[in-house]
């Protein structure tokens, strides 16, 4: 950071136009409206800066907390909005669920202001228990813990500049300055992992151990992150819609820590599944491309390997049945749907219109058959009436393993995996210094 004392400073908020923060009411969240809005002041920013309030209505004391964040706000000269998480809220998975809809409402509010940044009060207890929960579990990747940028749904950065700060610092700040907060008694239930996490924690010395376990495992997965995004963009080739083909070379590559990850990304890209299949029977089936021809599935996603390549596609089975079109939806996990203003109402199917396939432009070397059975599994935009294709409709390629989520850490990857597919780059995260990408 350019300076230690403003974790602020690592991203440009300059030329921003507008920005949303979240803020619950509590310490950590209100310390960073505080802190935001003086960091803005300091450095002549214009951005219009919105406080955001997501009411999970779980609670009868949300209420006043809500009230308490606008007179908050208000009080600093800033606008306030309050979203609410409306029907009915699930018996189970509720914190996953709550975790959801409050990004989707603040998604929501940065649409509506133009604004493409969210910023959150995360700490740097946050990432250590984040971390310690992850590590229980055994997750590989997720050792890395929050990025400091995350992209929402391929449009809207996610800015956590608090992850290097503890939270007791922040709460001397608000007491210093004068201003309260308030308490979830929710953060004492120990009927919550993260509660359980906290109290085991305990010791400051316990969290900077895993503050810098995550450090380090960011580093080393970005590191992996660059290594793969050199094999996809060395070996593999989109030759024909929905197939891939990998060179011979991408089952004998040198670092194959690499090229397993790279596998795995494609396996989850080619079959539209959000998480990436497992490092052991992903492992098994790279070794299974330095032998004879074979034909396996994994992930949704077919592989036939030949003597002249390994292709890529989705399988049949279990693609979506026809339905109505929704402007936006992702379809299958590998599309976004788009209607451009104007066009009427649209089905989507795959492959539903019988159309001959010409298969005249098919490159060498190339099976026909594979050509077919991969446009079979692509989506058709039609009308239901006439059976024609729809016009106004697009289908987009979406990246499935960074469709919702993309954090910084993995940029590289997900640039060489978009340049494949034909799907839109995930714009640059606004850091102060390009060079950056972790805090």
């Amino acid at each position: 950071m350019s300076n230690p004392r403003d974790p602020f400073d690592t991203f440009d908020f300059g030329p921003m136009p507008a920005i949303v923060a979240a803020v619950s009411g509590g310490s950590d969240s209100t310390a960073l409206l505080l802190l935001l809005k003086r960091h803005l002041d300091r450095i002549g920013s214009k951005a219009a800066l919105l406080a955001v309030t997501v009411d999970h209505a779980l609670r009868p004391e949300s209420a006043e907390e809500v009230a308490q964040v606008a007179r908050f706000a208000a009080g600093l000269g800033l606008a306030h909005r309050t979203v609410t998480w409306q029907g009915a809220k699930p018996s189970t998975g509720l914190a996953a669920a709550a975790r959801g809809a409050r990004y989707r409402l603040l998604a929501q509010e940065a649409a509506r202001i133009g604004a493409t940044v969210i910023v959150t009060g995360h700490t740097a207890d946050d990432q250590a228990e984040t971390v310690a929960m992850r590590g229980a579990r055994g997750d590989g990747r997720g050792m890395a813990g929050m990025a400091p940028a995350t992209l929402l749904d391929g449009s809207t950065w996610v800015l956590r500049p608090l992850l290097s700060t503890r939270r007791e610092a922040l709460r001397n700040v608000l007491r210093k300055s004068g201003i309260g907060w308030s308490d979830d008694p929710s953060n004492d239930n120990p009927a919550y992992e993260r509660v359980r996490t906290r109290a085991a924690l305990g010791r400051s010395a316990d969290m900077d151990i895993f503050l810098e376990g995550a450090r380090d495992a960011a580093a080393r997965r970005e590191a992996l992150g660059i290594s793969a995004a050199e094999i996809i963009a060395t070996h593999a080739r989109m030759v024909a819609p929905g197939l891939v083909r990998l060179a011979s070379a991408f089952a004998t590559a040198t670092d194959r820590d690499a090229a397993l990850y790279a596998l795995r990304i494609l396996l989850s890209a080619m079959g539209g599944v959000t998480q990436l299949p497992d490092d052991a029977r992903a492992g098994a089936l790279l070794e299974r491309l330095g032998g004879g021809p074979f034909c396996a599935t994994l992930s949704r996603n077919v592989t036939e390997h030949r003597k002249d390549g390994t292709f890529l596609l989705r399988e049949r089975r279990g693609l979506p049945e026809p339905a109505g079109a929704l402007p936006d939806q992702v379809w299958d996990g590998r599309f976004r749907l788009l209607r451009a203003g104007g066009a009427g109402e649209a089905r989507v199917s795959a492959g539903d219109l019988r159309e001959p396939i010409s298969l005249e432009k098919a490159p060498d070397s190339v099976p026909p058959r594979l050509i077919r059975a991969a446009l079979a599994t692509l989506p058709v935009l039609y009308d239901d009436e006439t059976r024609a294709r729809s016009p106004g409709w697009t289908a987009i390629p979406v990246m499935a393993p960074w469709c919702d989520f993309l954090p910084c850490f993995d940029l590289a990857p997900a640039r060489a995996l978009g340049a494949l597919l034909g799907a839109p780059p995930p714009p640059d995260p606004p850091f102060a210094h390009h060079n950056v990408q972790s805090a």
